[in-house]
């Protein structure tokens, strides 16, 4: 009897073997790229100049570049379900960059994710849109990379993740449930336009990242319009990202093609200011864009159908003034604090004091943006190189969280705004860990 148990232990442990090993190969295997082999990137000016421009769809300085420190030597911390990480030196220094790169292992980890050696890269580097890039994309940028940015020797700082959650061979597992493996396919239903809006919102532009809601496993529910959560609003970094779709309240259906332009283009329009991550989205990368990427954009978002039932029915303007309703808790501090910029009607000033009646913030059910800019205020917005004189300040030292909430719950239902109400508890989380926004430009060169 014992010698029969150990054959049929031997047995079962010989597929379990083999499976292990399956595992293996596949979780720290090179996949293939069509650059292997490829031969060194010839020194071509317009081919670095058209990287560059890659770079700038990519938003690539924004997360590899520190404010104070040199282009795209890393070092940046990023907050994770997991813990921290750090945005890695993707300059040519051939000991602590990417200079000992190959084409092929550039590939690689810009759009599948893998270094060299076949270690998986956390999915915080947005590759499962990178994936969409297209090969003449890709050799620009490496071209870029390689011969228009200055080598730094600067060492990369590890990840404070704990073991074992810091192992990396699970990410080849979640890269095959979630993430995108070839480029982007022109659908041929649609104009050219329409085709190179939909490259750029799904591939460099990533949009997904942040304006599309998560699974438990931390993946993006859609990676592109054939599915309806696709840049339908997400909450992240404390901050609500909102639908980029034709939802009447939260997402972009009472703006036109030419205002969607407008706002990429100088951080502004009749709707809204860029804050937040947005921010930086515009100061390093959007505004960058040319006329002609940025009607596409704009002709791409406007073709996503909103949901009436997830956003409920439209937003109407009701006129009343916050000196009216003085009675309202919240209306006092409205009126001191906030009526000068954004009006005692809510409509703001033109296109330079945005309107609170109306506002995104105003209508979401998720507060987090609410609460964040007035906690904390905005990052400057940098335009033509040179900072806005008008931004949000904080609120942080001046009022207490009471105060806030009761300032916010106001706001989120006056004008016809229907967000809904705001509590001093959730505007301490959000005091907690959250920091005051700098007062200076985030704007970095990538040269």
């Amino acid at each position: 009897m014992p010698h029969r148990c150990a054959r049929i232990a031997a047995w079962l442990a010989l597929p379990c073997l083999l499976a292990a090993g399956l595992l293996a190969w596949y979780a720290t295997r090179e996949p293939a790229s069509p650059f292997a082999g490829a031969p060194a990137t010839a020194a071509d000016p317009a081919l670095v100049s058209r990287g560059e421009y890659v770079a700038r769809l990519g938003d690539c300085v924004a997360c590899h570049s520190l404010p104070d420190g040199k282009p795209f030597a890393g070092g940046l911390e990023m907050a994770t379900p997991l813990g921290a990480i750090h945005a890695t030196n993707i300059t040519p220094d051939r000991n602590s960059g990417i200079g000992q790169y190959s084409l092929a292992d550039f590939d690689r980890a810009v759009r599948q994710g893998v270094a060299p050696g076949g270690r998986r890269l956390y999915p915080a580097m947005p590759y499962p849109s990178y994936a969409k890039l297209s090969d003449d994309d890709v050799k620009a940028l490496y071209a870029f990379f390689m011969l228009g940015v200055q080598p730094v020797q600067q060492a990369n700082l590890p990840s404070d993740i704990p073991w074992p959650l810091n192992l990396r061979w699970p990410i080849a597992v979640w890269n095959g449930l979630f993430a995108a493996t070839t480029p982007y396919a022109e659908q041929p239903g649609q104009d050219a336009q329409w085709n190179r809006g939909a490259y750029l919102v799904q591939g460099p532009g990533h949009c997904g990242s942040c304006h599309t809601p998560r699974g438990l496993a931390f993946n993006e529910k859609a990676l592109d319009d054939s599915g309806k959560p696709f840049l339908a609003g997400a909450l992240l970094d404390g901050w609500y990202a909102p639908s980029l779709r034709a939802d009447p309240n939260t997402g972009l259906g009472r703006w036109s093609e030419a205002e969607i332009a407008q706002f990429l283009k100088t951080g502004r329009n009749r709707h809204a200011v860029v804050f937040g991550s947005m921010t930086e989205a515009f100061n390093n990368s959007t505004q960058f864009m040319s006329d002609d990427d940025l009607a596409a954009i704009a002709r791409y978002l406007k073709s996503l159908p909103g949901d009436r039932q997830r956003d409920g029915e439209p937003w109407q303007y009701q006129a009343e003034s916050a000196t009216a309703r003085l009675d309202r808790p919240g209306a006092r501090t409205y009126v001191a604090r906030c009526a000068s910029c954004h009006g005692l009607d809510g409509k703001g000033q033109a296109e330079w004091m945005p309107p609170l009646a109306g506002a995104t913030s105003a209508l979401a059910k998720e507060h987090a943006s609410a609460i964040n800019i007035t906690l904390n205020g905005s990052q400057r917005v940098v335009t033509a190189g040179l900072p806005d004189a008008y931004r949000m300040p904080a609120f942080r030292e001046q009022l207490s969280d009471q105060e806030i909430a009761e300032v916010l719950s106001f706001v989120r239902t006056a004008w016809g705004n229907h967000g809904g109400a705001v509590t001093a508890q959730a505007v301490g989380e959000l005091r907690g860990h959250t920091d005051p926004a700098s007062s200076s430009p985030i704007i970095l060169h990538m040269r």
